[in-house]
């Protein structure tokens, strides 16, 4: 084992390295007034920045979290460090070497797995470049670059490098700098061979992907030779420092810029971003073999600190796997508040190839904000509808609304609302404004958890409960009734086990507790931050549910129903997703059904005489929720 780091060179390292620029490598900071900065917190979602940091006292202090510490203590926890792994990384940093108590100057032996993981990818990314740059062998990568336009600089500032065809020649360098064949094989570098350890990658051009603190953890490795049987791109497998669902290739470039023109450019491929730098779009980003999702989005908010006039604008091919990827990316849109926008080059060109066909000035036009997001996942809606027929219209309708109820700006909103109904040719507007309307005040109550297109589609999803602020009447409370079970044992899941029923319950009204009692502690829960809380801090969160109940008599029943046993039923075994989804789905159809009843008797109270549009209306949104209700039927929680 290591020994223990001498305090005098751990009060050095301290010193050394200043705390705001250490964070910065993380997430934008902004003047908080008396000498503090302020940011979104790494360490958990929020929308307004409650992170901040004290140059002067070197500490940071989360007061939405409570994260907090020094330097030494914020490395550990943003890279999942021991203590003597982010000393050992700041050192290196300031060039302290640093002492052990036990044991010398601090050998390569001593030195945390991260730390040497690190390190061999470093010494590995620096082989592959000269292996470019010098090599016989390598001439097919360096033709493959300039037949793109990319010469040697090119190369050299994206640090492009190449790993020759033989077995295990990068295996016997990093042998020879000390690593273990252990280390070898748990960096991604090597896989087990019929011998011992062989190079994973062979023949191959090699993009370096690092972090956003600068830090090789990964590569992406291009089929160079027909020989080679493997995939046309081959990426460092998950390790203990690269999840590909967790880095962006480009970041350590593109930050700064990033967070200084509150803009970023998503596009495909490591050669996109490449042409996109070399055009004079430095905010350039890719994905490394995986789709755009919730944890880049977590990345680049940091970065932009969600401030209104940000820009996220997606590059996508014109092909019909391009526009999967724009309407994936659609999804997470309502997660940013930067606004998001699509950009396809003429003749469905990526930006390398329109660098090449058309040069610099092609490129950085591309990229200037046209399209919304939004507007393109409309067109993509109603392209698949025939709007030549009534039903045609109104199912598009559906569908296309709740993505017009998702714009954030709301003069934006009626504006597109109105387009909206000349694209589904309902002459009608207002009809179509006040269904927008009516979508986004639901999902505003429910604190912005509107339902996905994809739901709406199978029928309108939960936007039909609105959670009442005042419990709803209901008759006297008795156990046995199976209404009132269910909903007592989804309301103790929502306490004791947020995680199994999180976000999903978050969305469900006050309303749908029939019970006065439990639709009070339904209330109590949304008022403490909702089961969502729950799954970040389960202690803090029981705390926060017990305070926010309006007398004495509903906190008594927050406590019981939290120390309560849930009752399986007969044949369930454990409390797991299963048995939450089928609580979930009953509470809801129950809700779905009651609202169905009184429609339905609304209908019948309008009779054939009632006003068109209203009536119109009412006749939709029964027809809404008999298609939900199915859904539920057909897909259990699958459908909420």
């Amino acid at each position: 084992m290591a020994g223990r780091i001498n305090d005098e060179d751990v009060k050095a390292v301290r010193d050394a390295v200043p705390i705001d620029a250490v964070v910065s490598e993380y997430l934008q900071l902004r003047n908080a007034g008396g000498g503090n900065l302020k940011g979104l917190c790494p360490f958990h979602d929020e929308k307004s920045p409650s992170f901040q940091v004290s140059p002067s006292k070197g500490l940071f202090h989360c007061f939405g979290c409570q994260e907090g510490g020094d330097t030494i203590t914020f490395v550990m926890k943003i890279d999942h460090l021991s203590f003597s792994e982010a000393v050992e990384r700041l050192a290196g940093q300031a060039g302290i070497t640093l002492r052990y108590e036990e044991g010398g100057y601090n050998p390569a032996h001593q030195r945390g797995e991260r730390i040497r993981l690190v390190e061999a990818h470093k010494i590995a990314a620096e082989w592959y470049a000269e292996q470019l740059a010098t090599s016989p062998e390598a001439e097919t990568g360096r033709v493959f670059l300039a037949e793109r336009g990319f010469d040697q600089a090119a190369a050299l500032h994206f640090g492009v490098g190449y790993s020759p065809q033989g077995w295990d020649h990068l295996t016997r360098y990093l042998r020879g700098k000390g690593f273990s064949d252990k280390e070898l094989i748990l960096s991604g570098l090597s896989q087990e061979g019929r011998r011992g350890p062989i190079d994973r990658f062979r023949g191959r051009l090699m993009w370096p992907i690092r972090d956003i603190g600068g830090d090789v953890v990964g590569f992406g490795a291009r089929k160079l030779h027909e020989a080679d049987n493997g995939p046309k791109y081959l990426n460092t497998p998950e390790t203990a420092i690269y999840k590909k669902s967790q880095v962006l290739y480009g970041i350590d470039l593109a930050k700064k810029d990033i967070a200084k023109a509150s803009r970023a450019v998503v596009v495909e491929g490591y050669t996109d971003v490449m042409a996109c730098h070399l055009a004079g779009v430095t905010t350039a980003i890719a994905t490394c073999g995986t789709a755009f999702g919730g944890d880049h989005i977590k990345i680049l908010r940091r970065l932009l600190m969600d401030n209104g006039s940000a820009r996220v604008i997606f590059t996508f091919d014109g092909d019909a796997a391009g526009q999967k990827a724009a309407l994936r990316a659609f999804e997470d849109d309502q997660k940013f508040a930067a606004e998001t926008y699509i950009a396809i080059a003429p003749d469905g060109m990526d930006p390398c190839d329109l660098r090449l066909a058309k040069g610099d000035e092609a490129v950085a036009d591309l990229v200037e904000p046209r399209t919304p997001l939004f507007e393109f996942a409309l067109r993509q809606i109603v392209s698949r509808y025939d709007l030549d027929t009534p039903a045609g219209r109104a199912a598009a309708l559906d569908e296309a609304a709740p993505v017009v109820a998702r714009i954030k700006n709301s003069g934006a909103q009626h504006e597109v609302a109105v387009q909206l109904a000349g694209m589904l040719g309902i002459l009608d507007t207002q009809f179509v404004v006040k269904r927008v309307a009516q979508l986004a005040r639901w999902a505003r109550e429910r604190g912005g958890k509107g339902p996905a297109p994809d739901r709406q589609q199978r029928g309108g999803g939960p936007q039909q409960f609105a959670p009442a602020r005042t419990a709803p009447r209901g008759p006297a409370l008795n156990l046995r009734n199976p209404v009132f079970a269910t909903e007592r044992e989804l309301l103790k899941l929502a306490l004791q086990r947020p995680e199994l029923v999180s976000p999903a319950f978050d969305a469900y009204g006050v309303d749908e507790f029939t019970a006065p009692p439990y639709a009070a502690v339904r209330q109590a829960i949304l008022d403490a931050g909702g089961a969502e809380y729950g799954v970040q801090d389960p202690q803090e969160y029981l705390i926060r549910v017990r305070d926010a109940a309006p007398d004495d008599t509903v906190r008594a029943m927050v406590t019981e129903l939290a120390v309560e046993a849930i009752m399986l039923h007969r044949g369930v075994k454990e409390v797991d997703e299963t048995y939450a989804g089928a609580q979930l789905v009953t509470v809801r159809r129950r809700a779905v059904e009651r609202r169905i009843r009184d429609i339905t008797s609304r209908l019948t109270r309008l009779g054939t005489h009632g006003d068109p549009a209203e009536l119109a209306s009412v006749q939709n949104e029964l027809w809404v929720l008999q298609q939900y209700d199915q859904a539920l039927r057909e897909h259990g929680a699958a459908a909420l």
